[in-house]
This record gives structure tokens, C-alpha cells and sequence, in this order.
């Protein structure tokens, strides 16, 4: 009669699915507002696309596709109306690089310091373009008399 005695495996990774989530780095809350430079742009997401690109309203008034960078894929958490840096192309000006996310906080001193135009909605999924007037709720709306409705 032999007796085996059995023992759990070595753990030979590095870790687990929390290793890779990484700890909340609080680089984020103080770091320097940095601004456009030559062949960059200012844009407003519109909507995301998946795999890493989304649609986006530069501030020149051109929609264009922009891809994701890999060291923010998955990393940093871009949404609809986010406010972004993006690098242009030089070869292909309907597509664009996402360069940099800017924190609400900081979408509001660009606002605030001239670099964003008056008409930029901040914290919403809608470009500023897209408002409507107060004067044009009138001739929006259908108005119906009982007799009309009578006759349907």
C-alpha cells in the first residue's frame, strides 16, 4: 500500500486578472494642461466605434475617424462628448490619432483660456453645432384644431 501525497502546483505567473488592471494611478488629478502644437487638433468625440476608434468633431469643423493609441487602449476610458487631443495625418486627412483625454476639469480651462470656441457643449455626447434655436420651437410644432382631428 503506498501513500501519494499531493501537493498544489508552484505558481510560476506574476499574477493575476488585478495585476493586469494595475492600481489607480493618481497621475491624472495634477498633471499640467498641455496644449495643441502644429498638426495637432482639438476634437469632440461623437460616438465610439469599437476596436479602439471612434468618430469625432475636430474644433476646424472636419469629422474625422480617430484610432486609439495603444498605450491609451483600454487604459484610459474614452466616452461621447469626451473632449481629446488628436494628431492629424498628413497623408490621410479624414483620420486622425487619439493623442490625449482631457479630464472635464481640465476641458473647462481650455474653454475658459480661449482654445475651445464659446459654442462647445462640456460634459454632454452632443457637439455644440447641433442646438436649437427658441424662436423655431413655433414653427417645429404641428398644431391641430378639433375639427382637423375630427376628419382623421
Amino acid at each position: 500500500m503506498a501513500w501519494f501525497v499531493t501537493t498544489m502546483p508552484k505558481n510560476k505567473g506574476k499574477g493575476g486578472k488585478n495585476r493586469k488592471r494595475g492600481k489607480n494611478e493618481a497621475d491624472d488629478e495634477k498633471r499640467e494642461l498641455i496644449f495643441k502644437e502644429d498638426g495637432q487638433e482639438y476634437a469632440q468625440v461623437l460616438r465610439m466605434l469599437g476596436n479602439g476608434r471612434c468618430e469625432c468633431m475636430c474644433i476646424d469643423g472636419t469629422k474625422r475617424l480617430c484610432h486609439i493609441r495603444g498605450k491609451m487602449h483600454k487604459k484610459v476610458w474614452i466616452a461621447a462628448g469626451d473632449i481629446i487631443l488628436v494628431g492629424l495625418r498628413d497623408y490621410q486627412d479624414d483620420k486622425a490619432d487619439v493623442i490625449l483625454k482631457y479630464m472635464s476639469d481640465e476641458a473647462r480651462l481650455l474653454k475658459a483660456y480661449g482654445e475651445l470656441p464659446e459654442n462647445t457643449r462640456l460634459n454632454e455626447g452632443i457637439v455644440g453645432d447641433l442646438e436649437e434655436d427658441d424662436e423655431n420651437d413655433d414653427q417645429a410644432l404641428v398644431h391641430f384644431e378639433d375639427e382637423d382631428i375630427d376628419r382623421i
